[in-house]
């Protein structure tokens, strides 16, 4: 709540305050924040989707166009994105917007470098991040294909996928889109996971358990064999997704020294088993665009970079 106190002095014919509120304290109502959820999904479902995503501005104060940049780092992590309100933009890394509109509904493939959208005005978007390695044993897709590739959910997915797709961004709100997504994928996962190994689990399980699963599956089980499975499965090699796997780990765990802004990054890099702290910004640098520092102010001060604060 804001609090205001108007004053009787008078600047020109126009700031003269109404007799009845003149020099009294008058309660301001606070402008809405942008709405950012994070949500897990059902447990049946926690090794084929990572997180629901939600991006809501629609019902707040406009943002400067600064702050409707959204700023996603490197991932391991496929995610299908429907814009159910307003429009996406395709920017550049760096500060020039290209102007390219998107579609409403679009995969984003796995990613080696930071990528950047804008939204010309209000937006609300709604994404759901999803284990490559799943995503391929439900479709078949080759993730390493789709490495760094941003497209239409056409061609790349089946009828029922593109009808699915159709119903979220036709849904009243979120939750319908969650449950409708969760209905959809449940029956499809069970019987995906009866001809493979995908148990429960989160990113650090995931990655080990993919290599373990790769070494072990058919009877050619050289490196290069084991490494070509790993890519058509998660579109990146296993020391990428390795890497991927520390940098996330370390700033979970560092979370509240950032918060604080007393975090300590030679220690932060000790305890996540980086070579030293140069070690460490370089890796958060190729992930994120920013060093260890950088990125702790923007994820408390610039709105842009909200996916990182809602992540940690």
């Amino acid at each position: 709540m804001t609090v205001a106190r108007l004053r009787s002095r008078v600047l020109n014919e126009y700031d003269i305050a109404p007799p009845e509120i003149a020099g009294t304290i008058v309660a301001m109502p606070a402008a809405p924040t942008p709405l950012t959820r994070l949500i897990a999904p059902r447990t049946a479902l926690a090794s084929c989707v990572r997180a629901f995503l939600v991006r809501d501005t629609t019902g707040c104060a406009p943002l400067p166009p600064a702050q409707r940049l959204n700023r996603f780092p490197a991932t391991p992590m496929c995610c299908l994105l429907w814009t159910v309100a307003g429009e996406v933009e395709a920017a550049a890394p760096g500060p020039d917007l290209l102007h390219v509109r998107m579609p409403p509904a679009l995969f984003s493939g796995p990613r080696g470098y930071p990528l950047v959208s804008y939204n010309p005005g209000p937006v609300h978007s709604f994404m759901v991040m999803l284990y490559p390695a799943a995503l391929h044993a439900l479709t078949g897709i080759d993730m390493a294909v789709l490495f760094d590739q941003v497209r239409p959910l056409e061609p790349l997915f089946d009828a029922d996928w593109l009808a699915l797709s159709d119903a979220v961004l036709a849904a009243p709100d979120d939750a319908a889109r969650i449950a409708l997504v969760e209905a959809f994928l449940a029956p499809r996962w069970a019987l995906a996971r009866k001809s493979g190994d995908h148990p429960a689990g989160a990113i650090q399980d995931w990655v080990r358990r993919l290599g373990v699963q790769a070494a072990s599956t058919g009877l050619a089980s050289g490196v290069r064999n084991i490494e070509r499975r790993i890519k058509a499965w998660a579109g990146q090699p296993m020391r990428t997704l390795r890497r991927m796997r520390r940098a996330e780990q370390s700033f979970l765990d560092a979370r509240e020294a950032m918060l604080q802004g007393n975090a300590s990054w030679s220690d932060i890099a000790a305890e996540g088993g980086y070579a030293d702290q140069a070690h460490l910004c370089r890796e958060v640098r190729a992930i994120t665009g920013l060093s260890p520092t950088e990125l702790a102010r923007a994820s408390r001060d610039d709105e842009s970079y909200w996916v990182y604060r809602v992540w940690s």
